[in-house]
């Protein structure tokens, strides 16, 4: 009779927390399922406004071009400064230097160069002083309020070869010699695409014909290029006597403007080295502390005997 009376009293509140119970665990089931669907939604949009934007990321689309449209892929070159521990020939970036100073410089700038980024790289102080004082730079206002010419300096960028960009265009026949600081970060291919470039200059196929005042290499995206060959064996006199062929200037040029786009190359390099020994070596260190001194606190057992009653 007892126990009947019991249960029928505790049976509500089982029902009860039963109910709670089930209303609990539903609450973070719910939460999940939305969660997962939100994001299924957000990565959804995201999927279909890139597709808008830029196309199909799956699915390669059927479109009317040819490999001309791009340009030829430039052969990969087994560049000196490529390995992991590898890096710049000075002797080139000097030569290169020279080409870029002799010939690219009539129509291409180098504006995020300056005179103190060649000190220690291909030159020395006096030599880069001598060469930066050969050109005149604006300055001012003087103590009449008016500008005034000066000899460079170290800290002065190189000259560009025209005052702006419309003189540029009216001194190439309309098109506009793009600047060489970045260029080898700009293209696809890099130095490889710079080196194919310049001396990849050919006659133009049958049946392919290229307007007057361009010239044809196939290396260039459409095949049709303002800028003529400038390069020709023999074009500069190297002082250290390395033959002036014209796949030597072109080498030299292409690492010259390497070193452009990336004059810290060497030194991250280096520094990249060093950080590898350091975390190596903190890591083993971390190895051995974990091995001899956590492992024997983690693994330790803890054993508690109660006093015995008397």
């Amino acid at each position: 009779m007892f126990r009947t009376s019991f249960k029928r009293a505790i049976a509500p509140a089982q029902r009860a927390f039963s109910t709670e119970a089930k209303a609990t665990i539903a609450k973070p089931t719910f939460n999940a399922n939305a969660t997962a669907g939100a994001a299924a939604v957000v990565s959804l949009g995201t999927l279909a406004w890139y597709s808008h934007l830029y196309g199909n990321p799956l699915f390669q689309e059927a479109k009317a071009e040819s490999a001309a449209d791009h340009g030829l892929h430039p052969t990969a070159m087994p560049w000196s400064h490529n390995g992991p521990f590898d890096t710049f020939d000075h002797a080139a970036i000097r030569r290169g230097y020279q080409v870029y100073r002799e010939v690219c410089s009539t129509c291409h700038s180098l504006d995020r160069v300056a005179w103190r980024n060649l000190v220690g790289v291909s030159h020395t102080v006096t030599e880069v002083k001598a060469m930066a004082e050969e050109v005149e730079y604006t300055d001012g206002p003087d103590s009449n309020g008016e500008p005034f010419q000066r000899a460079g300096k170290l800290s002065d960028y190189f000259p560009p070869p025209y005052a702006n960009e419309e003189a540029a265009r009216s001194g190439n026949a309309g098109a506009l010699p793009p600047d060489l600081s970045l260029i080898t970060k700009a293209r696809h291919g890099g130095a490889d695409y710079i080196y194919a470039l310049i001396t990849g200059y050919v006659d133009p196929p049958a049946g392919v014909e290229v307007r007057e005042g361009l010239n044809y290499n196939p290396y260039f995206p459409g095949g049709a290029i303002g800028m003529a060959r400038v390069l020709y064996d023999g074009l500069v006199e190297y002082p250290d006597g390395t033959p002036a062929t014209t796949s030597q200037m072109a080498k030299d040029v292409s690492i010259f403007l390497s070193w452009a786009s990336e004059p810290e190359h060497d030194q991250r390099k280096k520094m990249g080295f060093q950080a590898v020994i350091i975390l190596s070596a903190l890591t083993g260190l971390s190895i051995w502390v974990k091995k001899f001194k956590w492992t024997p606190i983690k693994t330790r057992k803890i054993v508690y005997n109660p006093p015995k009653s008397h």
